[in-house]
C-alpha cells in the first residue's frame, strides 16, 4: 500500500535559459530534495530555436546548456534519489532525453528511466484551426510564409503520467512553467486533475519557484530601499510543500540573498495580470486570498491560494519572421560630447535619406540620458561628460539593414571629431523573430511520451 507523504521538498535549478549553473549544483547536493525542476524557456526560446535549426541543421534543438546542467546536478540527484522535471527539450525533447541518458551512463547510473514529452508543436496544423491572433485580431493564416513555429502550452498531466509510469527524469518541450512543479505534487499527494482547489495551490507554489533567484533577492535589490545581502552569491529556492497545498519557501544555508515577505509578494504578482484569474493549462488560480508570513530566517510560509476549473483552450505562442534589425553605437567624451552626438544623429538621418534607406522603424536614443524614458525624463542639470548615440533600425530585408552598418562604419572618418565606435559591423545584423499568441481547443493538442532507460 502506497503511503501519501506529509510533505515534499521541491527545488529550482534554473529560471531561464541563461541562468547560472553553480547554484543548481549546490541545491542538488545539499538540500535533500525530492524533486529538482529546470525551467529554461521563455516566449521566444522556441522560435529562436527553430530559426537556429534552419540556419544550422546540426543544432540539436534542446537547451544548449543541457550538458553543463546535467553534469552539475546528476551526481547529487543520483546520490540522494532526487527526481528531475525539466522543459529543456525545447523543440527536440527526445533528443534531450537521449542526451540525458548519455550523462546518466557517464556517471554509472543504470536502469534510470527518462521520459520525453512532445506534442506541443502544432506549427503544421495551426492554420487549419481557424484561430485569431491576440495582438492584431487577424486570423493566424494572415502570417503566411512568415510563420516559424506554433507551440501550445502543455500542462502537468503528461508529466504526471510519466512519473506514474516510473520515470525518474522527465523532459518536455513547451509547457506552463508552474506545471513542472505541480506534477510532482499531484503525483506525491494523489491530487487529481479535477482537484482544482489543490491544483490552484500547487500552481501558486510553482509560480513562486519558477523564476528561481527572483524570490531569493534577484530582480529585487534596490540599494537603500531593498538591500540584499551578498547578491553575488544568490541561492536558488526550494519549497517544503505540505499535502494541503501550503508551503514554506527556503534557500540553501550559507548562500547570499534573502527570502522575505517582500521577495515572495513581488514574485507572487510577477507577470500576473489578474490575481483572481491567473490562467494556466491546469487550473485558473486565485491569488487574492494568499497569506504570506515570515516563519524564520529566510523561511516564508505561503497558504490561502485557491483554484477554479481550467479553460477549454490552450495558449499557443506563435513565432513569425518580422524582418531584420541592427543596433549601432557611437561614443563621445569630454567637452561638447552631447553636441557632437547630436551632430552625428543629424548626419546619419541625412545619410539614411540620401541612400534611400527603406526602414520599418528607426530609433535614436542616448543611453544614460533618454533611452528608457524617452521624452518624459527630467531636463539635464549639467552637460554630460560621456555620451553614447545609439540607433536601432528594423527593416524588411537583410540588404537594407546592412546599409545602416555601412553608414555607421563610415562615421569613423566622416563624422565629428573625437568620435569612438565599435569594430566593423560583422554579425550585428540579426533576423527578428516576433512572438504572438492565440488560443486553440484543448482537444486539438495531443501530448506524446517516449521512454528511454540508461
Amino acid at each position: 500500500m502506497t503511503t501519501t507523504p506529509k510533505s515534499l521538498r521541491i527545488g529550482t535549478a534554473a529560471s531561464w535559459w541563461g541562468d547560472r549553473v553553480d547554484p543548481a549544483r549546490l541545491i542538488a547536493e545539499t538540500c535533500d530534495l525530492d524533486y529538482l525542476c529546470f525551467e529554461t524557456m521563455s516566449e521566444v526560446t522556441i522560435s529562436s530555436a527553430q530559426v537556429t535549426k534552419r540556419r544550422n541543421p546540426s543544432f540539436p534543438g534542446y537547451d544548449s546548456f543541457l550538458d553543463q546542467r546535467m553534469q552539475a546536478v546528476l551526481p547529487g540527484c543520483l546520490k540522494r534519489g532526487t527526481k528531475i522535471t525539466s522543459n529543456q527539450g525545447w523543440i527536440n525533447p527526445t533528443g534531450a532525453a537521449e542526451r540525458i541518458v548519455h550523462w546518466l551512463r557517464h556517471f554509472g547510473a543504470k536502469g534510470v528511466k527518462v521520459a520525453a514529452i512532445s506534442g506541443s508543436q502544432i506549427t503544421d496544423r495551426l492554420y487549419g484551426m481557424n484561430t485569431t491572433l491576440f495582438e492584431n485580431g487577424k486570423p493566424t493564416s494572415s502570417l503566411g510564409d512568415s510563420l516559424v513555429s506554433a507551440e501550445a502550452y502543455l500542462g502537468a498531466e503528461p508529466i504526471l503520467k510519466a512519473l506514474q509510469q516510473g520515470a525518474q527524469i522527465v523532459v518536455s518541450g513547451r509547457c506552463a512553467d508552474p506545471a513542472l512543479y505541480l506534477a510532482p505534487m499531484m503525483h506525491s499527494f494523489g491530487w487529481k486533475p479535477t482537484d482544482y482547489e489543490m491544483l490552484g495551490r500547487g500552481t501558486g507554489i510553482g509560480h513562486l519557484l519558477e523564476c528561481g533567484p527572483q524570490i531569493t533577492g534577484g530582480y529585487f535589490a534596490d540599494p537603500g530601499f531593498k538591500d540584499v545581502p551578498e547578491p553575488w552569491n544568490l541561492g536558488y529556492p526550494f519549497a517544503e510543500v505540505l499535502s494541503d497545498g501550503s508551503a514554506i519557501i527556503g534557500k540553501p544555508d550559507g548562500t547570499g540573498g534573502l527570502i522575505s515577505e517582500r521577495t515572495v509578494k513581488e514574485q507572487l504578482l510577477y507577470e500576473i495580470h489578474d490575481p483572481a484569474n491567473y490562467i494556466t493549462p491546469d487550473v485558473v488560480v486565485d491569488l487574492t486570498g494568499a497569506r504570506i508570513s515570515q516563519v524564520g530566517a529566510d523561511r516564508v510560509r505561503v497558504d490561502g491560494i485557491s483554484g477554479k476549473p481550467r479553460t477549454d483552450t490552450l495558449k499557443v505562442s506563435v513565432g513569425c519572421l518580422e524582418g531584420w534589425a541592427i543596433e549601432e553605437m557611437l561614443f563621445f567624451a569630454g567637452e561638447g560630447a552631447l553636441d557632437r552626438a547630436m551632430l552625428s544623429k543629424r548626419i546619419l538621418e541625412e545619410r539614411f535619406r540620401i541612400i534611400d534607406l527603406k526602414a520599418q522603424e528607426v530609433r535614436f536614443d542616448l543611453p544614460g540620458l533618454n533611452a528608457i524614458h524617452q521624452g518624459i525624463g527630467p531636463d539635464l542639470a549639467s552637460e554630460p561628460y560621456e555620451v553614447i548615440l545609439r540607433a536601432s533600425v528594423k527593416t524588411a530585408s537583410l540588404e537594407e539593414a546592412q546599409k545602416v552598418g555601412s553608414e555607421f562604419d563610415a562615421m569613423g572618418v566622416n563624422g565629428p571629431g573625437m568620435i569612438g565606435k565599435r569594430a566593423p559591423r560583422l554579425d550585428r545584423v540579426r533576423e527578428v523573430v516576433g512572438v504572438m499568441s492565440t488560443l486553440v481547443p484543448r482537444d486539438q493538442v495531443t501530448p506524446r511520451i517516449d521512454y528511454f532507460v540508461s
